[in-house]
């Protein structure tokens, strides 16, 4: 049995057991809700809605109450130096259809149990991995609980070297023929008589 329902200004075909997703409703997760707007009935018997059948039901169970993935959106119009950059993220309601219900009293229900997934204790078991993470690094780099071999040694007497190695560079080089020509290079003044 299969059932054609309309919910967030959209129809979607489901059978018992279906996972689907549509548009955010304001539900508790967990909560089971019945979607009474049946569009139509199939199966043994077909039952077409004008537009609604009447005495259908569709159950379901919210499992996940999330965010879409990012969606970039770019507004250009040339020549006229107009551009404009921006992302979205679509909310949405997960659903589990655990039975749909026919005008006959006819129902179809499925024995599989819903998998109830907290994006927010998901997320926020993912921030504190990331924090365990780096403190775990930031007590490489300070040296604790860690072996001194493993710690790297301070790049000091190599940076010292280069530096003399400069200067001795630089006492090494001849001044300039330029240089030479304007030290010895003097005006001379000549006085105008009359």
């Amino acid at each position: 049995m299969y059932a054609i329902i309309k919910t967030g200004g959209k129809q979607y075909k489901v059978q018992a057991g279906d996972i689907l997703q549509v548009e955010k409703l304001d539900q508790d997760l967990g909560s089971t809700i019945t979607i009474g707007e049946v569009l139509m009935v199939g199966g043994d018997k077909t039952h077409v809605g004008s537009p609604l059948v009447k005495n259908a039901s569709v159950t379901a169970v919210i499992t996940k109450q999330a965010r879409t993935r990012k969606v970039y959106v770019f507004k250009k119009k040339r020549r006229q130096s107009y551009r404009r950059f921006g992302t979205h993220k679509q909310s949405f309601t997960e659903l589990f259809i655990t039975g749909i219900t026919s005008p006959d009293g006819q129902s179809s229900k499925t024995d599989v149990k819903p998998v109830i997934k907290d994006m927010d204790a998901v997320r926020n078991e993912r921030i504190q991995t990331k924090i365990s993470d780096s403190r775990m690094r930031a007590e490489l780099t300070i040296g604790k609980n860690v072996k001194p071999e493993i710690v790297a040694k301070p790049k000091v007497k190599k940076i010292a070297h280069k530096k003399a190695a400069a200067k001795k560079a630089t006492a090494k080089k001849a001044p300039s023929k330029r240089a030479a020509k304007k030290a010895t290079t003097k005006k001379k003044v000549t006085k105008k008589t009359k």
